[in-house]
């Protein structure tokens, strides 16, 4: 994620089903109806892939590391056991009892609206911003931003000691660093902060391409004019 080594990410052909396999719809359609129960948050579900070991995450498929993090989701927060997770079957004495829901389903236009709705993370302001449009930031390294020690970011490794242009506010919204920890929404400024493809790689000599990233505050320092 974000940065870590494993080649170059393969561009798939243009027209290809949003599902290969019919599986993996299911795997869409269990990790949303899941995080219907409000045990945990956006974040701590990144998270959760991001804890694979290194060798199951370079060799799972994308929606194979989503069953994988939700099934760390549900045996953590005791919503099933080990070993109902490999018998396929609940047990009369397994994990707690959820609590009880509408047992009428939603319609397939509840469920496009409130996947269209999504999760807004923006937040009222509690202090001004830090940053300017048209100000120059260089970019902290993920363990001197504010997360926990091996604990989940969205700053990627590659933009580490990079320097850009700001060039949008979003306004406040939730830190993640904190969020996918349990530690508060803790909402810090997110800027649009844009980069010279050939700074972050350098192999990329003469290449006018920009990358544009979204950062919150506290992965930003402002650069001496």
């Amino acid at each position: 994620m974000g940065g870590q080594p494993g080649g170059p990410v393969p561009i798939d052909p243009q027209g290809q089903p949003v599902f290969a396999q019919n599986w993996q719809a299911r795997a869409l359609a269990v990790t949303v109806a899941a995080s219907g129960l409000g045990k945990w948050t956006l974040d701590e579900s990144r998270h959760a892939r991001e804890r694979l070991p290194a060798e199951d995450y370079m060799a799972y498929g994308y929606y194979e590391k989503w069953m994988a993090g939700l099934a760390t989701l549900l045996v953590e927060y005791g919503l099933v056991t080990m070993d109902e997770l490999g018998s396929g079957q609940a047990a009369a004495d397994g994990a707690q009892e959820v609590e009880q829901y509408d047992p009428v389903p939603p319609t397939a236009a509840q469920v496009r609206a409130a996947l269209a709705r999504g999760g807004p993370t923006r937040r009222p302001d509690r202090t001004p911003p830090r940053y300017a449009c048209g100000q120059k930031v260089q970019v902290l390294s993920p363990d001197s931003a504010a997360r926990q020690p091996g604990g989940h970011t969205r700053l990627p490794a590659y933009a580490a000691h990079q320097t850009g242009v700001i060039i949008s506010h979003h306004g406040s919204h939730v830190l993640p660093d904190s969020n996918a920890h349990g530690l508060g929404e803790n909402p810090e400024h997110l800027y649009g902060v844009c980069f010279y493809a050939n700074d972050l790689w350098p192999e990329q000599v003469g290449s006018k391409d920009e990358v544009c990233l979204d950062l919150w505050e506290s992965y930003l320092v402002a650069v001496d004019a």
